[in-house]
């Protein structure tokens, strides 16, 4: 099964993986160029513009025609790679040259405090917070600093094992255990996507990997990789083959991609294919909650329009449309959007689950000792 093969389910369409496939793209050749990337207004010159970094998804045709036929606007936008890069391109002048980001919610975090981004008035969004589920309402603390925000948050999902119930049952995966069991030797894969698969085996190495971490926990965190590498072979970066040997039976479970890399998959058909969280270990929440946000950026330009599309985006109908695209299906924060869904769309989004999942997950956000567990993991795949 390739990519063009017509029995490929719409999931496995998707780019080889968050990290990897706009690789190439040229992130800024777009606005270098003076272009108008797809979904951009093609129509007679606009009155107005915006330059716009975000994640794939939020480019969807749907989404940004709409916005710009009603205001006369054309919004040409730059596609992030990875979070991280984005953000060091913003803070080294870049910001300048664009009027909004939308990207992982700690690189959003840290915005504010580095000048890059406006911190909102919270007040001044009081109707958006208003049909937001109330776990995001203001004042959102993930997106404060000193009592400020730094923008709203626009999707989230949890990461957890991913798990084809055809295969194997999802009590089995209450823990992380099967990832060490013998029994499930090279039955596992661990997705080669950054901290993501990291962060989950160090919680059930009972290591918090959001705070500081001492010597003797980073061992811990060595340890848990080094066993976790020797029960598998398949450490995967690529999406694509990873789902596809999840249906196929090759993989009993993913690790490090959970609600990412299983609404698409489910909303294909595939409603088999659940991605959950373990039950909490000595104390320790096992589940790990991602979000997106959206911020205006501090360029110097009158920001009403900007301001105005940040509004819009996390509307009910446009919510919708963001959380249901061509690459990936993720949920998002506006309550009232709920009642838009369909329910084979409220199915792929497991909503019967996300609030257990939300409940016994911790909130991530950037790791103080991330650089050093990054390369644990690299050594480690060396040596294995």
């Amino acid at each position: 099964m390739t990519k063009d093969d017509p029995n490929t389910p719409n999931a496995m369409k998707s780019p080889l993986s968050r990290r990897t496939v706009l690789k190439g793209m040229g992130a800024g050749a777009a606005l270098a160029a003076g272009g108008v990337l797809p979904g951009a207004f093609q129509g007679a010159r606009a009155a107005q513009s915006l330059n716009y970094m975000c994640w794939e998804g939020y480019n969807a045709p749907a989404i940004l025609d709409p916005f710009q036929k009603a205001n006369d606007v054309q919004i040409s936008v730059d596609l992030i790679t990875d979070s991280a890069g984005g953000f060091a391109k913003l803070a080294a002048g870049a910001y300048r040259a664009f009027d909004l980001v939308s990207s992982d919610s700690p690189w959003i975090a840290r915005m504010g405090p580095a000048g890059i981004d406006r911190f909102i008035d919270d007040a001044e969004f009081a109707d958006q917070y208003a049909e937001f589920y109330p776990q995001f309402r203001a004042p959102f603390a993930p997106l404060q600093y000193e009592g400020k925000a730094t923008g709203l948050p626009t999707r989230w999902g949890w990461v957890g094992p991913t798990v084809n119930t055809k295969f194997d049952k999802l009590e089995t995966w209450s823990s992380y255990a099967p990832v060490f069991d013998p029994a499930y030797r090279d039955k596992i894969c661990l997705l080669d996507w950054g901290d993501w698969p990291i962060m989950p085996l160090a919680l059930y190495a009972g290591v918090n990997p959001y705070k500081e971490l001492d010597k003797n926990e980073l061992d811990e965190v060595r340890k848990v990789l080094r066993a976790a590498f020797k029960n598998t072979r398949a450490i995967v970066g690529d999406l694509a083959i990873a789902q596809k040997g999840l249906l196929d039976g090759s993989f009993r479970c993913l690790i490090g991609g959970g609600s990412y890399c299983t609404s698409s998959l489910r909303l294909a058909g595939h409603d088999y294919v659940q991605s959950i969280v373990p039950e909490p270990r000595n104390g320790l929440k096992q589940g790990i909650i991602w979000m997106e946000a959206t911020g205006l950026l501090d360029n110097g330009n009158d920001p009403t329009l900007a301001k105005k599309f940040l509004k819009y985006i996390v509307s009910p109908d446009v919510a919708v449309k963001l959380a249901i695209t061509e690459a990936t299906c993720n949920l998002v924060p506006n309550q009232k959007a709920e009642a838009l869904f369909t329910p084979e769309q409220k199915s792929a989004l497991q909503m019967d689950y996300m609030w257990h999942a939300w409940d016994n997950s911790l909130f991530h956000t950037i790791a103080p000792n991330i650089d050093d567990m990054l390369a644990i993991w690299q050594e480690e795949l060396a040596a294995r």
